[in-house]
């Protein structure tokens, strides 16, 4: 089992998502005494007679949801079994960029309903969100379940409907669960609750201490895109040529066969690097300095893939943009993207379609896209790069759409068509 998860939490406005983002901090105990402390008083100034555990995200939630950045508030906390990192997203539906933001590296998503209003726009949205992100697992928490008498009827019939809409978004067998809790009493959150004796199912910190969490395949291609080029030129080291940065995807050892994209060179790996002394092997997630045979004309921006399973190198692809910006972007647009550490101008040619993630369709051609929404595109760049699909390989999948004027980030981008496989299972 892996000991680190990333998750994060979405949901609407009052559906007590920082009560449970609390609760999590509180009875994982990763809450600080003066913190604590500074809790009860304020509840007590409030009347209350027990500490309002959404006191301990709302003052950092508030002050971030005056802005219109795409800020995410990340929490971290462990258990015996695991660490966690959870990215905190606003509910407002106009911060639905947040939860692209904070979903973007997350293996598993909690999001949240009122057992009172069930399954609405907002919690459709998120879904269609984080399935074209593709995370993985969801976790619908039916929070509130006490305001509705921990009725078993009322649950099952949003359970069920989420799971329809779940299916309709590529989620199987598995990959959905749903928990009836209780933030504000801690039903099911980190102790199994007797009010709901019909719910049989673990509480919501067993899932997500027990949830498998896929690593990066074994035999999936290697990719790392070079932040640094190390030539100390040192008595000590007067040759060192290496180059770092953090492995995308896949493995590298030496004597494998690599190949540096755009130029398209080939060598292959005489050493691997760390701080702490070459490795016989690394994988995704670790930083490493990696050593070529060949001495080679490589930069910053480049990216050493397996020579067997290299990415495409092309100037012209589709991609899915989630729109950040309250500027509209229409066909024409000139704009930055930046892919890993390279930033090259490009073309938007034209909107293929806007993505409905209510209905599960698309509008073919629209005029625009506009804040929040997500659309495909087909971009034109004015040099080539190597890009994977998103579905294959999120990190080398993935870029940003900057505003050449002033710099501020337009979109998230993913390369390929994140909408041909919802929209089939829609029909």
């Amino acid at each position: 089992m892996s000991s680190l998860l990333r998750l994060a939490t979405a949901g609407s406005v009052d559906d007590g998502k920082s009560t449970l983002v609390g609760r999590l901090l509180y009875d994982t105990k990763s809450v600080l005494a003066d913190q604590l402390d500074a809790v009860q008083r304020a509840s007590v100034d409030r009347g209350l007679s027990t500490p309002d555990l959404s006191l301990l995200v709302d003052g950092l939630r508030s002050e971030r949801e005056q802005g219109i950045t795409i800020d995410v508030a990340y929490r971290y906390f462990a258990t015996p079994r695991r660490s966690f990192v959870l990215a905190d997203t606003p509910g407002h539906v106009q911060y639905t960029r947040n939860t692209v933001t904070g979903a973007s590296t997350a293996q598993l998503a909690v999001l949240l309903v009122d057992a009172r209003k069930g399954v609405i726009e907002q919690t459709r949205r998120h879904a269609a969100v984080l399935a074209l992100l593709g995370v993985p697992r969801l976790v619908l928490a039916v929070n509130k379940i006490d305001l509705i008498g921990y009725d078993e009827a009322a649950f099952d019939v949003i359970a069920k409907e989420f799971a329809t809409h779940a299916a309709s978004l590529g989620y199987g067998d598995g990959s959905v669960l749903t928990i009836p809790v209780s933030a504000l009493h801690g039903d099911n959150v980190a102790v199994a609750s007797d009010s709901t004796p019909w719910y049989s199912g673990p509480t919501l910190l067993e899932h997500l201490e027990s949830v498998p969490v896929a690593p990066d395949p074994h035999d999936a291609a290697f990719r790392l895109p070079v932040q640094y080029v190390i030539r100390p030129r040192t008595p000590e080291h007067p040759d060192y040529r290496g180059y770092a940065g953090q492995i995308a995807a896949g493995t590298v050892r030496p004597g494998d066969e690599v190949v540096v994209l755009p130029q398209g060179l080939r060598s292959t790996v005489e050493r691997v690097d760390t701080a702490d002394g070459s490795l016989p092997e690394a994988g995704s997630g670790s930083s490493v300095t990696v050593i070529l045979t060949d001495e080679l004309d490589i930069a910053r921006g480049d990216l050493i893939a397996s020579a067997e399973q290299r990415p495409v190198v092309t100037d012209e692809f589709t991609a899915a943009l989630c729109w950040l910006s309250g500027k509209s972007l229409t066909a024409g647009s000139k704009v930055l993207v930046k892919h890993g550490a390279r930033t090259v101008q490009a073309l938007v040619q034209d909107l293929h379609s806007r993505f409905d993630e209510q209905t599960l369709s698309t509008v073919d051609s629209p005029d625009s896209l506009e804040l929040n929404e997500i659309g495909s595109v087909r971009l034109r760049l004015s040099e080539e790069i190597p890009v994977d699909d998103y579905a294959s390989s999120p990190r080398t999948g993935a870029f940003l759409v900057i505003d050449p004027k002033d710099g501020d980030t337009l979109a998230a981008g993913m390369v390929g068509d994140r909408f041909s496989g919802l929209g089939e299972r829609a029909a």
